[in-house]
């Protein structure tokens, strides 16, 4: 069973802002002539990188909701300019929207057991994947979805 991250998007309003951060700076790399795979880097390496390696997710929070996932492709230990050791989370570009779940704010990352994670919308039904991100965040803080 795989086991997920769970970590808030600082400074997106929305999934699409998360998107667009993605594909700018994708086509920046691209432009650089740089590998071009997403990175995301956290001051601590998970100590069960076996878990999550084997089909874990990245869930973001946006705005106090568990909005949407990415999967983990690598966890890399790097080495800040500064000397310090951090974790690189490599993650597939493709941004899949979830159930939406409230979260309350908290530093750093948290792991989240396949059992707990929410479900893809795709898979909850159509009615909520066409459905304006901003009126499925307002049903979900109402409990209605």
């Amino acid at each position: 069973m795989s086991l997920h991250l769970v970590k808030l998007c600082v400074g997106c309003e929305s999934i699409a802002d998360l998107e667009g951060w993605i594909a700018e700076t994708s086509a920046e790399r691209r432009r650089r002539k740089q590998v071009d795979e997403q990175i995301h880097t956290t001051r601590m390496m998970p100590k069960r990188v076996e878990d999550i390696l084997a089909g874990g997710s990245l869930y973001w929070v946006i705005k106090g909701m568990i909005s949407c996932r990415q999967t983990i492709l690598d966890l890399r230990q790097v080495t800040g300019s500064d000397g310090i050791s951090r974790c690189a989370i490599v993650l597939e570009q493709k941004v899949i929207t979830v159930e939406p779940r409230a979260m309350r704010p908290f530093q750093g990352w948290r792991y989240l057991e396949e059992k707990s994670a929410p479900r893809d919308l795709k898979k909850v039904g159509k009615f909520s994947k066409d459905m304006p991100e901003t009126m499925r965040r307002e049903l979900a803080e109402l409990g209605l979805l």
